[in-house]
Order: structure tokens, then sequence, then C-alpha cells
């Protein structure tokens, strides 16, 4: 393969509202293109010129893939005035948002760029070709005005208050988590979440036909009304949302008020198939994609899918805030779960003196607060802080939990052991026979030998 050619793709704010879409936390992830398709590839770098007074460079990035045919159903034709409709596209990622436009005089001004099609052929089709030495230049240039992200700021972390059930109109789910506010996919730059929105009274006549299989497992299909779906934009966003850390966000509706089904995650065994469907009202048959989607908190039972990720140490500086704002003690709630982290945390430094790994859960797991692999052997542990007057309940609540992180996870480890760690030892001796009736192993700081047995 030889070097990778440099383009300028232009966007003309009278037809293509660029503004809006950084404003709203939107991604550009593809542009028109009529010109050097054949010539334009993977990896690919590209600058975006906005037209008119007070335009310039205002983005760099990379190209993702090959210009390729588009219906014109894209998301985000909601910023063009007028929908471009059928066209050549190709698909982008912008790596770096300037902080101010790179002005035209700034191009005019600098020899390399004598000639150069952008300035003497302004109107021509995108893309425009850059030598290397011209984009050289510009990219020197463009690291002096370097922000990182849309607008100048950094995406928002993920903050996420709605809970499964819960309403909301679809307005102010964008305005306050980002994405595109139309269409059935909706990846934002403004969080870690992938919003994805499911309608029976609109989703058949364009084909979507999906299908709850339980509770915990739907089946949705990807994103494309006409034409085989592949994997670009809102459907790519789906299918890598574990290895990009997002979360998959699933929406009963999809105008007006929707409601909250829930966080999902693409199933670890078999993530998708190809099924054909209609095309929109009724059109000639097409390949579509069916993602098998499974309820975060649901077994995952498939052999082979990994336990666990890196662990994630707790912050024990900061006395937590109660999830219920009316408890009766909030102080008392705080100091718990500040204990909690506290033993948790000690907990995994004992792992890592052993010379073991500790673990987190990943999406694709129960809820368990550590977990490890010593050969064959996976241990998932629970926590428990302990007080007079909740003992009872507490120990109950862990020996629940352990019995199902154990069940769950049999399928996905040779042999699975459930570890109840608590502050203290229990003031009722009794509940030391039950853990071992029910094949728990209880343990505490100074009493852990049976955990490293």
């Amino acid at each position: 393969m030889g070097a990778l050619t440099a383009w300028i793709l232009v966007c003309n704010p009278a037809r293509f509202r660029i503004n809006d879409l950084r404003a709203e936390g939107s991604e550009l992830d593809s542009w028109t293109v009529r010109r050097y398709l054949k010539e334009m590839r993977t990896g690919d770098p590209f600058a975006l010129w906005v037209s008119g007074p007070g335009g310039g460079v205002v983005a760099i990035g990379e190209l993702t893939g090959e210009p390729y045919w588009d219906e014109g159903e894209e998301a985000d034709d909601q910023y063009w005035d007028e929908p471009p409709g059928p066209r050549e596209a190709v698909p982008l990622k912008v790596e770096r948002w300037l902080e101010s436009p790179i002005p035209r005089e700034w191009f005019r001004g600098n020899h390399t760029f004598a000639g150069a099609g952008i300035l003497s052929q302004p109107f021509a089709g995108n893309p425009h070709r850059l030598t290397d030495e011209q984009w050289e230049a510009l990219a020197a240039e463009a690291q002096q005005t370097v922000t990182s992200g849309p607008s100048g700021a950094m995406p928002a972390d993920d903050d996420w208050h709605l809970q499964p059930g819960e309403e909301i109109r679809r307005v102010e789910l964008h305005d306050r988590y980002g994405g595109i506010r139309q269409g059935g996919i909706s990846p934002s730059v403004q969080s870690k979440n992938v919003l994805i929105f499911t309608d029976a009274s609109t989703g058949e006549q364009h084909g979507y036909d999906d299908v709850w299989e339980s509770d915990d497992r739907f089946r949705y299909t990807g994103q494309g009304q006409t034409a085989d779906q592949v994997f670009t934009k809102g459907n790519k966003a789906i299918r890598d949302h574990l290895q990009d850390g997002r979360h998959l966000r699933l929406f009963i509706g999809s105008r007006g008020t929707v409601r909250y089904a829930g966080e999902w995650i693409l199933d670890p065994g078999e993530p998708y198939s190809w099924g054909r469907a209609k095309s929109t009202n009724g059109g000639p048959e097409r390949k579509v994609i069916h993602f098998h989607l499974i309820r975060v908190g649901a077994a995952v039972t498939a052999p082979g899918v990994p336990v666990g990720s890196a662990y994630r140490v707790e912050d024990e500086t900061t006395v937590p805030k109660p999830a219920i704002p009316s408890a009766p003690d909030p102080a008392l709630m705080g100091r718990n779960l500040s204990k909690h982290r506290e033993l948790q945390n000690a907990l995994a430094e004992q792992v890592r003196a052993r010379g073991m790994e500790p673990l987190s859960p990943s999406p694709a797991d129960p809820a368990f607060d550590i977990a490890w692999h010593d050969g064959d052997t996976l241990t998932v542990t629970e926590v428990k802080s302990l007080r007079p007057e909740n003992e009872s309940h507490q120990l109950r609540t862990g020996i629940g939990q352990l019995l199902d992180y154990v069940d769950q996870l049999s399928a996905r480890a040779t042999q699975v052991r459930g570890v109840l760690w608590l502050e203290r030892t229990p003031l009722e001796e009794r509940w030391l026979g039950i853990c071992e009736r029910a094949g728990v192993v209880v343990a505490w700081p100074g009493a852990d030998a049976k955990v490293w047995e």
C-alpha cells in the first residue's frame, strides 16, 4: 500500500448546520464526496473546512473506511436544511476540534498552498487533495489551536439518573445526555452512552422487526432502511460498545415521551446475526443486522466469556451521598458505604499481595464486589459492613447474592466459590454454620485463612 493521502472536506454552513451538531454533542462520522472515490482510503487524514465569512478549517481527523453508497437515511440528516438524499459518502472520525478556525488568509499567506485546489477551485466538489508538504504545514498549525471536544469542552462524565420504567421527553433526554435527536440509534459524545429506541408503531414500515425473546433478552434490528445494512455509524457503535466503554440504553418509543427500559449489552456468545427484511414501505428485501441484547444483570452463561475487568479502586476519601434523600439517617448510610469501600479495597490489596489480579464486574457479569482467578478456581466476593441492628439482614442478603453469583458464573469457569467478606465476626455464631452448609466461605480481617486455602 502506498503512502496515505490528505484531504480537505468542505462544509457549507448554509446547507449543513455544523454549529448545531457541535452544540448538541453529536458526532460527525461521514461526509458527502463526489471525486477521487477510488483514491480515498482508510486512515487518510482530513481537515474539515467551513466556507463563508469567518470560516476556515475547524477540525481534523481521519477516514475510517472507503467511500460507500448512502441511501440518504443517516441520522445526521436532521442537520441538513434540505436532506441530500442518496449520495456517495465516506466514513470518518473527527479527532480534534479547533478552538478557532484556521482562516482562509492563513492559507493564502502560506507559500506551500500556492495553487492549492481549495483556493483556486473552492466550489469544486468534495474532496480537495493536499500534498504531503501542505498537510504537514496544516497539521502543525492545527496543533496550536486544538481543544478537546465539541464546542471547546471535554465530554461530560457519565452520570445516569433514569431508572427503568421512568418516562422522559426525548428532547429532554438529549439535552441531558447528548446524542442525535431522531432515528433509532443515537451515540453520544457528551456522555458514554449509546441511546437506542424501539417503536413497533413506526418500525414495521421500515423493516425493523424488534423482538422481545424474554424479559432479559431482546433482538434489535440495526440501522438502515434500504439496501444491505453495514457496520457504520449507529450499527458500529452498538457492535463496539463494550470495547469503547459505552453503555447501551434502551427506550420504548421514538418520539415525544419515551420510556427507559434499562441498560443492555450485546450477548458475548452471539452478539448479532444476519436476517432479511423488506425495505421501507414494502420495498425489495435486503440484508439486516439482528443485535442480540441481554439486560445488564441477567445471567450470561456462554462458556468461554471472560469474567471481570481490571479492578476499579473505590474512593474512600469522599463520603457518598445516600441514594434516597429522605433516608432516616443519611450520615449512617454514608458511614456504611465508606466502610464497605474500605473493606473492598483492602481485600483487593491482599489479592495482589498473593500474586493474583483482583477483578471488578464487567457489564456481562453479576454485580459481585471483587473476583479473582487462582488456577482453575474463580472466587467471587460479596463485601458487607455490619451493625448490630442490620447484621441479620446483611448476612441473609450476602449469602443469597453469593449463591446467585456462583450459579450464574458456573458455566464460565471450571470451579466457582463464593466468599462473604465481613467487617467483623458475626454476633451470632449460627451464621457460620449456615454459611458452611450453603457452601459459602465466610471471613473477615484477621480471620481470613479459609479465603486463601
